[in-house]
């Protein structure tokens, strides 16, 4: 009885050592398992790229609050992509935008225009517009207070062949407003003004339709350009600029004899009529 009692307890002993030891086996994995979760998995390396801080349009010039750097997955890094360390954030300011770019999209310099290179003009005009130049008169038209971004009415001042009394002929100045609401992209090749400077421009460089361009072209050799600046605020009885025949949109034209009552009014095909015509007497009637 004692031997059978004495296998029992040894049996017991060993299930119990078996037990103890089946369960810390499993707190041990447990515990192996939770730390591996807890550890940070290994980062991903990484680089910084130029990237624009805000939107910027077609066409803006870039400034170094536009930009900044920005941390960017090594793998998914492309071969256009500014990095950090390779050029300064300085090295960009004054480039135009050739595309649009959105907040956080990568600066590259194929999508950026460096002044002094060609196509900077081209950056700047919208799809579909035309850059024309017109010259600017100091001393009659806005020159100095014209900028970049502003609108403008394109008018022509020529002089006009008009028939007179007895067949004769006579030259009259008239001015009439061939465009309106175009904007000026470029003054003496700057692209903007720079602290507000006063700039005595020669040239105004106009955004225009292609129509548009042909009527400046013939309206520079019909008589002067003039340039009027419009005001920021839009009336309300403005017209739109620019129709697809490339008028002004508005039929306004002043002649010299309403500049100067000194002047005689054109001699008119009507009244030219109303001159030369005679009144036959027959009888008890007229004929005229």
């Amino acid at each position: 009885m004692r031997g059978r009692t004495l296998i029992l307890f040894v049996v017991a002993i060993m299930l119990a050592g078996g037990t103890a030891m089946l369960v810390r086996s499993w707190l041990d994995q447990q515990h192996t398992v939770e730390v591996r979760a807890a550890a940070p998995s290994p980062a991903v390396p990484q680089k910084s790229v130029l990237v624009a801080r805000s939107a910027i349009a077609r066409g803006q010039k870039l400034k170094v609050t536009d930009l900044g750097w920005q941390p960017w997955p090594e793998a998914g890094i492309d071969q256009a992509y500014i990095q950090s360390g390779s050029k300064p954030i300085e090295a960009f300011a004054g480039r135009v935008a050739r595309e649009p770019f959105v907040p956080g999209e990568p600066i590259t310099e194929a999508k950026t225009v460096e002044p002094g290179n060609g196509g900077v003009l081209a950056a700047v005009v919208r799809p579909g517009m035309r850059a024309v130049s017109v010259p600017v008169n100091n001393n009659s038209d806005v020159s100095g207070f014209v900028f970049p971004g502003d609108k403008v009415d394109v008018v022509v001042t020529e002089t006009l062949s008009i028939a007179g009394t007895n067949g004769g002929a006579g030259q009259r100045r008239a001015a009439e407003t061939v465009l309106t609401d175009v904007r000026v992209i470029a003054v003496d090749q700057k692209l903007d003004n720079k602290n507000g400077e006063v700039v005595i421009a020669k040239n105004a460089t106009l955004e225009v339709t292609p129509k548009q361009s042909e009527v400046i072209a013939l309206a520079a050799e019909m008589g002067k350009l003039s340039l009027s600046l419009r005001s920021v605020v839009p009336s309300p009885t403005d017209e739109v600029a620019g129709d697809s025949s490339g008028n002004a949109g508005l039929d306004t034209h002043t002649l010299d004899s309403e500049v100067s009552p000194f002047l005689p009014k054109p001699f008119t095909q009507r009244d030219n009529l109303d001159a030369d015509s005679v009144t036959v007497l027959r009888g008890n009637g007229k004929s005229g």
